[in-house]
């Protein structure tokens, strides 16, 4: 059984920063109703990288694996912690220094700038938010810990139609937590996001197509759980396979995840670039 429990939160309310807060604490994830990102340029994204990811030329662009930056196929994919099965995706990593194909246009980097710019206003919000045995915990204030970082990383992700040879049990993603600080991600074109509530049951995060309205939504990273002592909870979440006439439609998304600078010290145990090196180890991504 499915749920869908999330509020939509108008970021220029004048409440918009408790009600963000609030569902982070509450869920791991919010949902921003009509974000300063326009839904045209989001729609444009889409349709052109689905149309790259369709052609040959994204094999030119294969991962590099020190750099981690480029194509990863769905023969290669990722293995989420505690899975046995590759994820159904395909997808092309996108850093600012990185590459970038020249079969598509600039929109994908230009909405980076915008979410990021968006993200540190959040990051903001978190912070101020925060109780103060809470806030002396970040060794830094938050929106500074991204600024500057070459890590945050623009993911475009294509989950392909499905072939109905796939291997039992294999979803489009796997259940899992993202590693960064928060991550940014405008409402897919397709539905399958679910986040798992503290009951333990799923709840359907909403997509394009679930509204006329523009949606961006965010949800907690492990490293923000790590910094704020478990006081913002890295939630669980999955992409489950389609069934019917969606299972023969892609779904592109876009999430941006928001890393610090390798050097930010998130906790006595981790700085930001010991707690990336051993996540990738974990998804085999990086030897």
């Amino acid at each position: 059984m499915t749920l869908s429990v999330f509020p939509l939160i108008d970021p220029a309310a004048a409440d918009a920063p408790q009600r963000f807060c609030a569902s982070l604490r509450d869920t791991g994830f919010a949902v921003l109703v009509n974000p300063p990102i326009e839904a045209a340029l989001i729609q444009g994204i889409y349709a052109e990288w689905l149309a790259f990811f369709d052609s040959e030329a994204k094999h030119a662009y294969a991962l590099d694996p020190q750099r981690q930056d480029g194509y990863v196929s769905a023969q290669v994919s990722e293995t989420a912690k505690g899975h046995t099965h590759k994820d159904l995706k395909e997808f092309f990593h996108h850093y600012p220094w990185g590459r970038y194909p020249r079969e598509v246009s600039d929109a994908a980097r230009r909405y980076a700038v915008q979410a990021e710019a968006l993200a540190a206003q959040l990051l903001g919000w978190v912070e101020a938010h925060s109780p103060p045995e809470v806030r002396a915990r970040y060794s830094e204030p938050l929106p500074q810990m991204i600024a500057g970082s070459e890590q945050t990383l623009l993911r475009i992700l294509r989950y392909p139609p499905l072939r109905g040879d796939e291997p039992a049990g294999a979803l489009r993603s796997a259940p899992h937590e993202d590693i960064n600080l928060l991550t940014l991600l405008p409402a897919a074109s397709e539905p399958g996001l679910q986040v798992r509530g503290r009951d333990g049951r799923w709840l359907d995060v909403p997509c394009a197509r679930d509204s006329t309205q523009n949606l961006l939504v965010i949800n907690i990273g492990d490293m923000l759980q790590e910094a704020s002592g478990g006081h913002y909870p890295s939630t669980t979440h999955r992409v489950v396979n389609p069934q019917g006439e969606g299972a023969r439609v892609s779904r592109i998304s876009l999430p941006l995840f928001l890393h610090p600078r390798p050097q930010v010290r998130l906790s006595a145990r981790h700085t930001a670039g010991s707690y990336l090196l051993e996540r990738l180890r974990e998804l085999g991504l990086k030897a």
